[in-house]
């Protein structure tokens, strides 16, 4: 990560830590993302539920760059995407770099 990412996304990090009193990881970020994207409070959720918030967090971050196509919401207001562009295979380090740069650009909109 650039030097001038870093600094934002310790930023980030420390601003999300104040706001939630707890440190914060990539996972927890994610959650926060899909949670705020649904709409919904903290609530109890299945370890099936926690990926599938997860996973509407990777498809809001991953929208932008033409990867997902947002299709709409379902009966019970989950949002589904339509894969557009297979993501290139990257190694974990590269996957984590595109999705830290990802939260950067949702986090500054």
């Amino acid at each position: 990560m650039e030097i001038e990412s870093q600094k934002k996304w310790d930023s980030l990090l420390l601003a999300l830590k104040e706001r939630f009193k707890m440190d914060m990881d990539l996972k927890s970020i994610l959650f926060i993302i899909g949670l705020q994207e649904l709409g919904m409070n903290q609530q109890k959720f299945s370890k099936d539920q926690k990926l599938e918030v997860m996973h509407v967090a990777i498809c809001t971050l991953l929208e932008p760059f033409g990867h997902y196509k947002y299709l709409g919401r379902d009966k019970d207001g989950w949002p589904h995407w339509e894969l557009m562009e297979k993501l290139p295979a990257l190694a974990k380090d590269q996957q984590e770099e595109l999705i830290k740069q990802s939260i950067l650009e949702y986090w500054s909109e």
